[in-house]
């Protein structure tokens, strides 16, 4: 990693604390497995595709809690140019808006500020993934019949922050010398989410130029 790499992807940078998983746990196993695919330099497709033997569920919830961790590092990277006055709502050029609505304080889709919006989504996504109920860590307890579509609704918030990033900041993820960490960490995103169906394809809309240019 080069030395400018480095200073962007610092944990001084990083927009939360990472989530951790915990070591002896099977999902620090399969972490690891995640781990070693992607840097075996496999082709992502591939490195996305279920482990023989280990359950879907399971290997969903480790790539929420990595995508999560990712992106969060990414948005820190750029968090200082994103401000009230550069972007005063959440958007992905002219065409798509992104309101926030949680079951909390914003009971109806509210328009607020870029970073506002980023604070509140990974707030919001840090506390599902730090619910037990949601997020087992036991071996042998069982997920919640919903799982699957907390598990969406986060991944598809999360795609919004790619979509903010490269329509709106992108030149700032040249300028640092990040371009081809973001693309791959995009690339293997957008091939897990494809995988197993786990974004609306309307969601995926406003990069799909780019998409198909990159991932195809």
């Amino acid at each position: 990693m080069s030395l400018a790499l480095k200073q962007v992807f610092n944990k001084d940078r990083t927009f939360r604390p990472k989530r951790k998983f915990e070591p002896g746990t099977q999902r620090f196993e399969l972490h690891k497995k995640a781990q070693a695919s992607l840097n075996a330099g496999l082709d992502l497709k591939q490195a996305v595709q279920l482990p023989h033997g280990e359950g879907l569920h399971d290997w969903v919830a480790v790539h929420v809690v990595d995508f999560f961790n990712r992106i969060n590092l990414i948005y820190g990277t750029i968090s200082d140019s994103c401000t009230d006055q550069s972007c005063p709502v959440m958007s992905g050029g002219p065409k798509y808006e992104y309101r926030w609505q949680d079951d909390h304080k914003y009971k109806k889709p509210t328009a607020v500020p870029a970073p506002k919006y980023m604070s509140l989504l990974m707030d919001w996504i840090e506390v599902q993934i730090n619910n037990e109920d949601i997020f087992p860590t036991n071996i042998g307890t069982p997920f919640p019949k919903n799982f699957m579509q907390v598990a969406k609704k986060i991944l598809s918030r999360l795609f919004r922050v790619f979509v903010h990033v490269y329509i709106h900041h992108f030149d700032r993820v040249s300028q640092m010398g990040a371009e081809a960490h973001v693309n791959t960490c995009y690339k293997h995103f957008y091939y897990f989410v494809t995988e197993f169906n786990l974004t609306d394809h309307k969601e995926l809309e406003p990069l799909k130029e780019m998409t198909s240019r990159m991932c195809h």
